[in-house]
């Protein structure tokens, strides 16, 4: 999606594929312990909500309760000529205005980035990149220990010392577990906010960046109870078939927390107010993208979001399923964006929604979840006959036998994620598409309007202007920006005298 984090730990939302902001959303899958906390926030607002297809892969992780593990072949920027003017009848436009802390937007024919920022983009990339195989394999470590050192088994005679209630004891369990998994990695991602801080990427205060952790800590815990406590229901009473129960409940779940969390969970990290309060102009020219798209969102479902508070990143997006369903622009967009380039990015978003991107990225996800599941099955099995009295686990169905589901599922992520990744670079692409054709008419020359939409966005989130092969197969969930603006520049069926795929 065209986004970015608001906070890099207490509201993991993500831009594009700034290779430096993967190192930090690649820490947060993995450190953040019991990931399905992390999964229930960055699935159900970073991917599901708007990132769809990765939730293929980081659906895997929720039913387990652990943690999760995440531009085109083209590295040079490439010169094109604009995308010529159409010749099909043009819809009243939306006249461009000058952002009020933007230069005026030169005509756009490549990703490009000025030396400094260059640099400084292939140093963040480099960080990510190395920090995204060393930060799973440091996550199943800790899990690993936690099963050699007996401390599972410890954190289990806690609970079981404190209350006879089986939920009390998960809740017990589950948070002692959290709580280690979370200062483990604390210096992780104390790193990560400084680096972002030093490269002016965010503006967050410590104390706030800790509020939002603390936050992050207590969702986790609360979400991962209830997962583990049903897990070990499940397995108790069927030790051979608890991963299919487990998968046909997981579904259901999901969906509960997406719709629940633009309700509950966002505000928690983040203010939203009425954007008609402050921009009715900017709210009209959505209802416009609305309608041409064929949904229905009333402009009391619109949202500003005091982004600026915590990051220097831009978004739009739509969150939310049925009545929970909004529109939300950051307010840092408005600020660096112009009216037409906001509607291109809300465009993009638009078209996750339209394209039922969001229900496809679902029925893969289900189908993670079952191979999952059964090879997970199958593995702990294997362990828990060889190595449960090793360990002081009672049985399958025991607290103290969460890492032994855990490492399985963390393996699965890491070594799917290159196939989670495909599945997302191809809907972004559609997404990228759709954006071009919802607002054609609606905003002039609207293939350069996108070019420059991906420039902005870009530029301010240190893009890697030169990722190899390797590198996108592996990390990247979006297309390089550098085709995604040359493909801008040069989609246009209108004039040829054809339509639109995706829009008529």
């Amino acid at each position: 999606m065209l986004q970015a984090s608001v906070s890099v730990y207490g509201n993991a939302n993500a831009l594009r594929n700034h290779a430096g902001r993967l190192a930090v959303r690649s820490a947060e899958r993995h450190t953040l312990p019991l990931g399905i906390a992390v999964f229930t926030l960055e699935v159900l607002k970073e991917h599901v909500l708007r990132n769809l297809v990765l939730s293929a892969v980081f659906c895997l992780l929720m039913a387990a309760g652990i943690g999760v593990a995440a531009a085109s072949p083209q590295s040079d920027a490439r010169s094109s000529l604009m995308q010529a003017p159409s010749t099909a009848p043009q819809e009243h436009h939306i006249a461009p205005s000058t952002a009020p802390e933007s230069a005026p937007m030169l005509h756009v024919l490549a990703y490009t980035l000025p030396p400094d920022k260059y640099a400084k983009a292939r140093h963040l990339a480099r960080i990510g990149y190395i920090a995204g195989i060393l930060v799973p394999l440091y996550t199943l470590l800790i899990f690993y220990l936690l099963l050699r050192c007996g401390w599972s088994a410890k954190f289990r005679d806690w609970a079981e010392a404190v209350s006879s209630w089986r939920i009390v004891k998960a809740a017990i369990y589950t948070a002692a577990v959290n709580l280690v998994v979370a200062l483990l990695n604390l210096p992780i991602g104390m790193w990560f906010h400084w680096l972002y801080r030093e490269n002016d990427l965010v503006i967050q205060g410590w104390g706030s960046w800790f509020g939002d952790r603390g936050k992050m800590v207590l969702i986790t815990t609360v979400i991962a109870t209830i997962l583990v406590f049903a897990g070990s229901a499940i397995i108790r009473r069927s030790p051979r078939r608890w991963w299919l129960y487990f998968w046909l409940g997981s579904i259901p779940f999901l969906i509960f927390i997406i719709f629940l969390t633009p309700l509950v969970i966002d505000p928690l990290f983040n203010k939203f107010e009425p954007l008609a309060d402050h921009d009715p102009q900017l709210v009209s020219d959505l209802e416009r993208v609305v309608h041409r798209a064929g949904l229905e969102i009333p402009p009391e479902r619109m949202f500003l979001m005091k982004a600026s508070k915590k990051v220097k990143f831009v978004n739009a997006y739509v969150t939310g399923l049925g009545a929970s369903k909004r529109v939300v622009v950051w307010d840092t967009t408005i600020a660096k964006m112009t009216q037409p380039q906001i509607l291109y990015v809300f465009g993009h978003e638009m078209g996750h929604y339209v394209l039922n991107h969001i229900y496809k990225g679902l029925i893969v996800a289900a189908f993670g979840l079952l191979v999952c599941f059964f090879l997970t099955a199958r593995i702990s099995h294997r362990w828990l006959g060889r190595y449960s009295a090793a360990w002081k686990i009672r049985g399958p169905a025991d607290w103290a036998a969460l890492p032994v589901y855990a490492i399985p599922i963390l393996l699965l992520t890491f070594v799917s994620t290159p196939i989670g990744n495909a599945f997302s670079r191809y809907y972004e692409h559609q997404a990228d598409q759709y954006g071009l054709e919802v607002t054609h008419g609606l905003t002039p020359v609207s293939g350069q309007i996108a070019a420059q939409s991906f420039q902005i966005l870009g530029e301010i989130d240190l893009e890697d202007p030169a990722p190899n092969r390797l590198e996108i197969l592996w990390y990247w969930d979006h297309p390089w920006i550098g085709d995604r603006i040359q493909f801008a520049l040069h989609y246009d069926p209108w004039s040829k005298g054809e339509s639109g795929e995706f829009v008529k």
